[in-house]
């Protein structure tokens, strides 16, 4: 399928349809830059959406991490579930850079720890991208760091067709060629085995495994299993296998790079022995020699990546391949919360370099090193096409490049108003306490209708201080910041939507994505300190998460008025009226979103006490059920866990992930148990 295939329950409803015929209009005359200037609760993706299905063309949404990104891939599958959605980010669980610190003479080594999985679902994006046009990527800033030539990972597949002539031993060692590991085990992406005349591969990008049976030097059969049940799917004419690593080499190809990077090495040695710097100097020379003898016999070394310009062959100072280079040339981008995204885009180059300088100055690295690098701006300005930024607080960058193309997008399908907004002053005055004391006072009154506050604060000392002293008041209330673990995060947010609390103190964590129509009451303190937590554009975001009930409101504590605080009141007053005048021009009454409260937590909670029940039950003699009981468990849980990854439900894989590796622990353990007491 080729074309975007729109499913959703409802209709665009408010300001929705004028802004997807705007956007769409704006598209196919050539804009380069348009902005949907759109509200909280107004809709954003599901006026994106349309406008992707409208123009059909392959679309990159970018985020600004991966938490955002992995909710805006859920929605877009749920728009999209007959095309291909596909979610990007870096595969790093933990990342620490090489970095060398000269004032203390501190070396730090890479460190980093791949996550597969999220691995699999980059192949997953790259392969969608090579083989069909019906393809959104949506995409943290990863996006823009190098990635492999598309032209080689495209060129180096291998396509299999039922009845192709074929000889087994040929198959193996063209999977081997292409970066396919072989194993005895149970089959992971990028891994194949062989046994008698079958051999099962799982491409880099999936999860079944093609099972390919052999006889007579002919591909007979290719069918397609379940990976855990190993039953057939389906069974497949022809299908493609691309490389198991997105960068990929040749043999000839690395000899002339080590000729390069051994010709840079004697002019970088010949300027530190030059300068004196002889340490430098040989530091270089150990570490660069070493790395050339790894190339040469394993054709891989720890670091390899600060070489690609000499193993992509690529000049000095030439833009590196990213993902950006696997779409087509009349893709569309979508930045999403541009307000954030661009600045992080603007911002990545620079501190990247800034690390490798050092590096190189010090002999760490050859000057190469610069080259393995993200996109410098201008660079990616060149190669997004045509973009559309979405945000409720557009930047300066959007606003200057997008001129007059801005699709507003302010009143909401449900009818909800912006809040209504009061400005209190922060220290005693006249009848007001002061913003702590009359803070509480509207508290106590707002919980006593059952409803919930939110507190922000300028500091995370300031959250746990307030958040202390309103328990001492016999208020029920919790704080969160960026401290806060994130499954631990899930189970605050949901216990106060619940009502186990009733107040929820925080800093900035509570402006952008989080969706909580139980909050009718929002205080946001020392609104009058200027900065990066009280401009006008962190001002609005945070006003606009009391958008989603009816009776939202905000009080805004300051004793004088910044040009943040003013411009924040205007524009919320201007949006509340043009809502207000629509919903009386058709009738609407706002009402509050009435939204479910999931918790992944919960779930898991209810598997560990399973989990724990069915240990405590093998606990006991080592009986043939217990070992059955234990497998079969192993088997829900890999079920569960990959049902988890398609849904993008990280947390909940990850933690699926630990207890299926303690329950093979566990029957590992009985097993060597067993063969002890029957003498083996």
């Amino acid at each position: 399928m080729d074309k975007f295939n729109l499913k959703s329950s409802y209709k665009p409803a408010g300001d929705q349809p004028g802004a997807i015929k705007q956007l769409v209009d704006g598209l196919e005359s050539g804009l380069d830059h348009q902005t949907l200037l759109g509200v909280t609760g107004s809709g954003k993706t599901f006026t994106a959406a349309n406008v992707i299905a409208s123009v059909n063309r392959p679309t990159l949404v970018i985020a600004h991490n991966k938490t955002l990104a992995a909710q805006l891939a859920a929605e877009y599958q749920e728009f999209f579930p007959d095309n291909a959605v596909h979610y990007f980010v870096s595969y790093y669980d933990f990342y620490q850079p090489e970095a060398y610190l000269p004032v203390t003479d501190t070396y730090i080594e890479k460190d980093a720890q791949v996550n597969q999985e999220i691995e699999r679902l980059r192949h997953a994006s790259t392969q969608a991208l090579l083989t069909r046009r019906d393809v959104i990527i949506v995409a943290s800033v990863s996006c823009i760091y190098g990635l492999g030539s598309p032209e080689q990972y495209r060129s180096e597949h291998l396509e299999l067709k039922a009845g192709q002539k074929l000889l087994r031993n040929d198959l193996l060692r063209n999977l081997v060629s292409i970066f396919y590991e072989r194993t005895n085990a149970d089959l992971t992406p990028g891994t194949f085995r062989g046994v008698g005349n079958t051999v099962e591969v799982m491409p880099p990008g999936e999860t079944e495994i093609y099972h390919l049976t052999l006889d007579s030097g002919v591909l007979e059969r290719i069918d397609r299993l379940d990976a855990i049940t190993r039953e057939i799917i389906e069974t497949v004419d022809h299908f493609f296998l691309f490389p198991g690593k997105h960068f990929m080499t040749t043999e000839a190809a690395r000899e002339k790079a080590i000729v390069r990077i051994q010709d840079e090495l004697k002019d970088q040695l010949a300027k530190f022995e030059g300068a004196g710097k002889l340490l430098e100097a040989d530091r270089l020379r150990r570490r660069t020699n070493y790395d050339v003898a790894m190339l040469r016999e394993i054709g891989f070394c720890t670091g390899i990546e600060n070489y690609s310009r000499h193993l992509s062959g690529r000049g000095e100072g030439e833009a590196p391949d990213t993902l950006l280079s696997y779409f087509p040339e009349d893709f569309l981008t979508i930045i999403d919360e541009s307000h954030v995204t661009v600045p992080q885009v603007r911002g990545m180059h620079a501190g990247d370099q800034s690390r490798k300088k050092t590096l190189v100055e010090h002999g760490f690295r050859l000057p190469s090193a610069l080259d393995n690098r993200p996109l410098q701006f201008p660079e990616f300005q060149e190669r997004i096409g045509q973009v559309i930024y979405t945000s409720a607080t557009p930047g300066p960058y959007e606003l200057e490049h997008s001129g007059n193309n801005i699709a507003q997008q302010i009143v909401r399908p449900t009818g909800l108003l912006d809040p209504v907004l009061e400005v209190r002053p922060v220290v005693e005055k006249g009848p007001y306490k002061g913003q702590i004391q009359d803070l509480i006072a509207e508290i106590e009154e707002e919980i006593n209708g059952d409803n919930r506050v939110i507190a922000t604060t300028l500091t995370k000392k300031m959250a746990e201080d307030l958040s202390t002293y309103l328990k001492e008041k016999k208020i029920k209330a919790e704080y969160l910041h960026s401290e806060v673990k994130t499954l631990e995060r899930i189970k605050i947010l949901t216990e106060f939507r619940k009502g186990v609390f009733d107040v929820l103190v925080g800093v900035n964590l509570l402006r952008e994505g989080l969706d909580l129509p139980e909050v009718t009451l929002i205080g946001i303190l020392d609104a009058d300190k200027e900065g990066f937590l009280r401009s006008e554009t962190s001002l609005i975001q945070t006003i606009g998460r009391a958008a989603r009930n009816e009776n939202g409101r905000v009080i805004l504590y300051a004793d004088q008025m910044t040009g943040s605080l003013d411009r924040a009141i205007t524009e919320t007053k201007r949006r509340r009226e043009l809502q207000m005048n629509y919903n009386k021009e058709h009738g609407i009454t706002p009402k509050t979103i009435n939204k479910n409260i999931k918790d992944i937590t919960e779930e898991l909670e209810k598997d560990r006490a399973r989990t724990a029940g069915i240990l405590a039950s093998v606990e006991a003699p080592l009986a043939l059920k217990g070992h059955s009981e234990l497998r079969e468990l192993i088997k829900q849980k890999e079920t569960q866990m990959n049902e988890a990854v398609k849904k993008l439900a990280f947390e909940e894989a990850a933690i699926l992930r630990d207890e299926i590796k303690l329950l093979r622990e566990r029957l590992t353990k009985n097993t060597s148990q067993k063969n002890t007491r029957s003498g083996k």
